[in-house]
């Protein structure tokens, strides 16, 4: 039987960094896999988090297994860091969130819903996105179409091409939309183009999913939401995605959440319902711990504030990060712009690279990114600026290969 089976090609993402992993050259440069890293290079474990998990250890009595949807004191508080304080749809029972294993699972629990349950066929995402989604839902047997975002001549969102595509989608299709720090590009909606958006899913009768894996990496925790809180004012039904990976740098930990938004208690429960039979086929039950530390951190007053103050640390760093790197390349390279780094959110951006130009880095210099052009900017740090920037006006210089 194994014999015939043939070998896949590695993950786009995974395998540029067990490459990197192999790279004996001493000074190379990791911008691929999206975890924050602190100017040592390392990805920290939060103060809050640290003290979190050691009153967990004390606390602790057993190791039993949790409900299928998960932790109910984190379950609880969800809706309340997504939706605000006493948000109307919260208040009415309308909404109701099942602990997953990070937001991937969340997002294939989502997919098998609509397909499953929901009747739905199709699924539109952003070109670019983030690489796993298609597979997430591929996966789910949904039919996988695009909407434009990024106009690559000046690295800004093609509202235009955007709004045109929507007004062509279906009735009942499905659209995943990013809630904040588009993955890979760094590019948002305005609020404005937000309403726009949603007004443009009410006509169309839409359905949509937020992903929302960056909450608190925009512009802050209830910023980032506003959104989905937006939409949700509307009344609409909604499924949101959301992790704890980055915001509580948990990435080992798999901490996420799926959240229904209904139109009424008894539509959310009987989501809720469906939920628990997909996850009891896919692994049962979630682990403890790391929601465990999220629902610790959030539910004590003062583990909260600490939460806000390093997350807000690690959002002005990153803003940083971009700020040094647009002034370094440039003294490099007057002639190529990078000026829409700059203007970008979140952990990622769409360089404008070229597949080509990354290839050259990689092999001549140590410098690993995404074919795609996405780099990580928190990968960036004062040791590694300069080098950096020389290794990518050597290529571009050389290559002329800006996307």
């Amino acid at each position: 039987m194994f014999e015939s089976i043939a070998l896949n090609p590695p993950d786009a993402i995974f395998g540029l960094s067990e490459e990197f992993n192999r790279d004996p050259n001493p000074t190379k440069i990791n911008l691929t896999v999206g975890m924050y890293q602190d100017e040592s290079g390392q990805t920290p474990i939060m103060r809050c988090v640290r003290k979190a998990a050691r009153q967990l250890f004390d606390e602790a009595q057993s190791h039993v297994y949790l409900p299928i949807d998960g932790l109910g004191s984190y379950n609880r508080l969800i809706p309340d860091l997504i939706l605000g304080h006493r948000h109307s749809a919260v208040d009415a029972g309308r909404v109701l969130s099942a602990q997953t294993p990070g937001g991937t699972a969340a997002l294939r629990i989502a997919g098998d819903l609509l397909k499953q349950v929901g009747g739905v066929r199709k699924i539109w995402m952003s070109d670019p996105s983030w690489a796993n989604h298609v597979s997430i839902f591929h996966g789910a047997s949904l039919e996988i179409l695009r909407y434009p975002w990024l106009d690559r001549s000046n690295a800004a969102l093609d509202f235009g091409q955007l709004m045109e595509t929507i007004a062509k989608m279906d009735a009942g299709d499905a659209i995943l939309l990013h809630t904040v720090c588009h993955n890979p590009t760094g590019v948002d909606p305005t609020p404005e183009q937000w309403r726009t958006i949603f007004d443009a899913l009410e006509r169309q009768r839409l359905f949509p999913i937020f992903d929302f894996a960056y909450q608190g990496f925009g512009i802050s925790v209830d910023a980032d939401a506003q959104p989905i809180r937006e939409f949700c004012d509307r009344g609409h039904e909604a499924l949101i995605c959301s992790s704890f990976s980055k915001n509580f740098n948990l990435y080992g930990e798999r901490v996420g959440a799926i959240t229904v938004v209904g139109r009424s208690t008894v539509n959310a429960l009987a989501v809720m319902s469906q939920f628990k039979s997909i996850i009891r086929t896919m692994y049962s039950t979630p682990p403890t711990h790391g929601a465990a530390i999220v629902a610790k951190v959030l539910f004590d007053d003062v583990l909260r504030r600490d939460w806000l103050t390093e997350l807000e640390s690690i959002r002005i760093r990153i803003g940083e990060l971009r700020e040094m790197f647009v002034v370094a390349i440039k003294q490099r390279l007057p002639e190529i712009s990078f000026e829409h780094i700059r203007r970008q959110r979140g952990m990622f951006s769409q360089s404008g690279i070229s597949g080509e130009a990354a290839d050259r880095l990689k092999e001549d210099h140590s410098v690993y990114l995404l074919r795609s052009g996405r780099i990580n900017v928190a990968g960036i740090n004062a040791t590694n600026l300069d080098p950096l920037c020389d290794a990518i006006a050597a290529v571009l210089t050389n290559r002329k290969s800006m996307a």
